[in-house]
């Protein structure tokens, strides 16, 4: 059973209320924690979460306007990386504001139905944001691997059709969370030991028979990660192999430096998802309030660094972004 403290602010009343474990409730009022153990410095915490979400907003939307303004950007890559910041753009704004407001302004509760959005949109949006990282890797097998057909394989069409692919994929994936989650009777304190909704964390707050639940959540994870990674690893298997054989360290070194964004935000992405995953599932010795941690920045982190990497590793991002800056006058 999860034992949870909670801060001195909190009402006689709503101790009481949150400690009745006698209703049976269909649609309660949950109420979010925020960090486990930690109440006394979740302010401090929540200062460089802040700081993240912050840099999420400017860095993507930048990528997203400096893309969709210049028409010299409307290639395979940089297409598929505004796709990557509008995705990043709704992934942070769907943990971040809640998360802040639970920990700066002690806005513990959250409705029923707000925290099924919330849970929806932050699990549905991190499937797409792993689809469009393959649809990125498959994009530099293509340009390494069939560079006088790039153009070709990947015409404006077909990048339209994977990007609806993944966007349906993400949706038809996650949308029997909320489903299987309104069927749930909750009859027990309904505190989430979270900052935000999470699937697994509502879960386990219900009294009836959670099976279905528990496995489901587990294959589509196990799908997306497993699935999305085995493509990006095959890709990147065969890009290797087709570097190896280009004669000459230089054009070699050329051909990797094009995927070196790419990998940064594949590495950014999944190794602490990864990680988050298999803690939360296995490390039963880890502290709690580091499972909330490590949730919490799986999904602030990289919508925070993306356009920091593309900016710094990508010369025409960075060139454009320079324009802009000596145009306003700011540099």
């Amino acid at each position: 059973m999860l034992l949870v403290s909670f801060p001195s602010s909190l009402s006689e009343p709503l101790m009481m209320a949150l400690s009745n474990s006698s209703r049976r409730l269909l649609q309660p009022s949950f109420f979010l924690i925020g960090i486990p153990g930690l109440e006394e410095s979740q302010h401090w915490i929540a200062l460089p979460l802040c700081v993240l979400y912050l840099l999420a907003l400017v860095g993507n939307v930048t990528i997203i306007f400096i893309i969709w303004t210049d028409s010299s950007l409307h290639h395979p890559m940089y297409l598929f990386l505004a796709m990557l910041s509008g995705i990043d753009l709704v992934l942070a704004s769907s943990t971040a504001p809640k998360t802040l407001a639970v920990l700066l302004a002690h806005a513990h509760e959250i409705g029923y139905t707000v925290c099924l959005i919330q849970m929806f949109f932050i699990h549905a949006f991190s499937s797409m944001e792993s689809g469009v990282l393959v649809a990125m890797a498959l994009d530099r097998y293509v340009a390494i691997c069939h560079p006088l057909h790039h153009s070709t394989i990947l015409h404006p069409g077909l990048i339209g059709r994977i990007g609806m692919a993944v966007l349906v994929r993400g949706f038809l994936l996650l949308l029997p969370f909320p489903i299987l989650l309104r069927r749930l009777v909750f009859c027990q304190t309904t505190v989430i030991g979270h900052a935000y909704c999470e699937h697994m964390a509502v879960v386990k707050l219900a009294c009836s028979e959670t099976t279905v639940n528990r496995a489901y959540g587990l294959a589509v994870a196990l799908l997306v990660i497993g699935l999305d990674v085995l493509v990006i690893g095959i890709s990147y298997a065969l890009i290797l192999q087709t570097v190896l054989n280009v004669p000459g360290g230089e054009a070699r070194l050329k051909a990797f430096s094009t995927c070196g964004s790419h990998i940064c935000v594949i590495l950014v992405f999944y190794v602490p998802g990864i990680f988050s995953f298999l803690t939360h599932r296995f490390g039963h010795h880890v502290p709690h309030h580091v499972h909330v941690l490590l949730a919490t920045l799986y999904l602030l982190v990289p919508p925070a660094l993306n356009p920091l990497v593309y900016g710094v590793k990508t010369q025409q991002i960075r060139q454009r972004v320079l324009r802009v800056f000596y145009t306003k006058g700011w540099i």
